[in-house]
């Protein structure tokens, strides 16, 4: 790409995704921090169809923005939400940039979100100990919860959207633009008009592994999840965890499941 369309598209990218992301920022993680982010989907596409630098720093600089209008401030962004969106969004596309298909990128989306996820967390953690907000002398179970807790709630929120909603934004994009999608890609996505049996066994096995993740909600050991609330607060937001892995792991499952079907038919 020349460098002016390069530098529009990452400033395209990083606008709508500050824009896609204030909207959502107000539905919060059980916790109180980290937000409910549908709009990952837009660096996702950048990051596929431009590259992972414009991929990496869009999400980078979109997230960046937002958390300064959602909260005021850049400090806790800066070492959790602009770093794991980087990490995130380049990752992504230098897996598949120039070499996308259906499986890469339900691969590659699984590992990005579990990593950069689990970077994010670590941040909010650092800076919640840094300020104050954590007392450094708490019990060991009590941060490492509170690592899990946000890394299992960002990717369980951000999975369904990445793997049904990208792939939409990829086919209507090679429609409409052809001329700015690559080749490899408009190949890949017009193979067939439904997902590969790759796509459809990722969703129900990862739908599998959230329902039985939520499941395990059942068990005492369980609570380490929610130790950062009072007890009062405890039961209620570990029932909540539970309905949301068990919800949307069926969602995943049953829709996985839909879509092997069809191509079996579809043959």
């Amino acid at each position: 790409m020349r460098k002016s369309l390069y530098v529009t598209v990452t400033a395209i990218c990083a606008a709508l995704y500050a824009v896609g992301s204030y909207a959502t920022s107000y539905i919060e993680s059980p916790w109180g921090i980290g937000q409910f982010r549908p709009a990952i989907v837009i660096p996702a596409f950048f990051a596929i169809v431009f590259g992972p630098w414009v991929g990496g720093i869009g999400a980078a600089l979109g997230t960046f923005i937002q958390s300064i209008f959602r909260y005021g401030h850049p400090w806790l962004t800066l070492v959790s939400g602009t770093p794991a969106n980087f990490i995130a969004f380049f990752l992504l596309g230098y897996m598949l940039y120039k070499k996308f298909t259906w499986t890469r990128f339900v691969v590659s989306g699984i590992a990005v979100l579990i990593a950069a996820n689990f970077v994010c967390a670590l941040g909010v953690l650092a800076y919640f100990l840094f300020t104050g907000i954590f007392p450094p002398n708490l019990p060991y179970m009590f941060y490492l919860g509170f690592a899990i807790g946000l890394t299992l709630w960002w990717y369980i929120t951000m999975l369904p959207f990445l793997l049904l909603l990208t792939p939409v934004l990829i086919k209507a994009a090679s429609l409409l633009i052809p001329h700015f999608i690559p080749v490899h890609i408009v190949e890949a996505s017009l193979k067939s008009e439904l997902p590969s049996k790759m796509f459809s066994n990722v969703l129900i096995f990862s739908g599998i592994a959230m329902v039985l993740v939520g499941l395990a909600t059942f068990l005492p050991s369980s609570e380490m999840l929610v130790v950062a609330y009072k007890p009062a607060m405890r039961e209620i937001t570990l029932v909540g965890i539970r309905l949301m892995f068990l919800l949307t792991g069926g969602g995943c499952t049953v829709t996985g499941a839909i879509f092997y079907i069809l191509k079996l038919f579809s043959r």
